[in-house]
C-alpha cells in the first residue's frame, strides 16, 4: 500500500541529494524492489521517480537490466569542465556586477557552513555545500538559464568526481573564499579570472580511467 506522505517529487529528490552527496556512486543498480521498501511506496510511483530522474541525466534506464547512477565517461567529463570553463567565469563576473550587500552576506555566511564542514570532516556536507556555492553564484546573476544550466553541470560534476576522483571533493574552501573576496572589492575580472584558476585545479585532480563501484544498501540509506 502507498504512502500518502512521499510523492515523486521528495523521492526524486532524496535520490537526487544522494548523487550528488556522493553516497550513490555512479553506476550503482537503482533495484525498484528495494526503493519500494526504502521509500515505503509502490513500484509505479519508483517508476515514475526513475524516469524523471532519467529525464535529469541522473539516472540512466537500460531495457531489461533496470535503472541505474548515471556513470559518465571520461570524454563526457572532458565536456562538462570544457563546458564551466565557458560558463562559469562570466556567471562570476556578472553576479560580481549584479550582487546587492544581501547576496554577499549570503555567500559569505555560505562560506562559514562550508568551512565548518571541512574542518569537522562532513565530507557529504562539504560536497553538497561545495556545489551549492556554484548555483548561488548563478542565482546572484538573475538569469534563469544560466541557473538551469549550472544546477545540471554541477550534479554532472558530482557524477564525474564520484568516477575519477578518488579521495577528491568538489571543491576547496579557500578557492571560494578568494572569489568571493573580489565580491567585496566588486572586482568581476578578478572573479572571473579566480573562477577559471578554480575549475582547473578541480578538473587537474581528476583521474580520468575506469573506476570500480561499490554495492550500496538502499533500503538502509533511504529508508526511515
Amino acid at each position: 500500500m502507498e504512502s500518502e506522505e512521499i510523492d515523486e517529487s521528495e523521492i526524486v529528490e532524496r535520490i537526487f541529494e544522494a548523487v550528488i552527496e556522493q553516497r550513490l556512486p555512479p553506476g550503482t543498480k537503482l533495484s525498484e524492489s528495494a526503493l519500494c521498501e526504502a521509500f515505503g511506496v509502490g513500484r509505479m510511483r519508483i517508476r515514475r521517480s526513475l524516469l524523471l530522474l532519467a529525464s535529469r541525466e541522473v539516472v540512466e534506464l537500460h531495457a531489461n537490466r533496470g535503472a541505474f547512477v548515471a556513470s559518465p565517461t571520461a570524454e563526457q567529463a572532458r565536456e562538462v569542465f570544457e563546458a564551466r570553463l565557458a560558463l562559469e567565469p562570466n556567471i562570476a563576473r556578472l553576479a560580481v556586477q549584479r550582487a546587492s550587500d544581501e547576496d554577499i552576506a549570503a555567500l559569505v555566511h555560505h562560506l562559514e557552513m562550508e568551512s565548518v564542514a571541512h574542518k569537522e570532516r562532513h565530507r557529504h556536507d562539504a560536497i553538497r555545500l561545495s556545489g551549492q556555492f556554484h548555483t548561488m553564484l548563478a542565482q546572484v546573476t538573475g538569469n534563469a538559464i544560466l541557473i538551469r544550466s549550472m544546477k545540471e553541470l554541477v550534479t554532472r560534476t558530482s557524477l564525474i568526481i564520484g568516477i575519477f576522483g578518488a579521495g577528491v571533493s568538489n571543491c576547496r574552501d579557500d578557492d571560494h573564499a578568494e572569489i568571493v573576496e573580489a565580491f567585496h572589492t566588486r572586482d568581476a575580472e578578478k572573479a572571473a579570472w579566480m573562477m577559471t584558476l578554480h575549475l582547473k585545479h578541480i578538473e587537474s585532480h581528476l583521474h580520468l580511467g575506469a573506476a570500480a563501484t561499490d554495492t550500496v544498501d538502499l533500503v538502509q540509506l533511504f529508508g526511515k
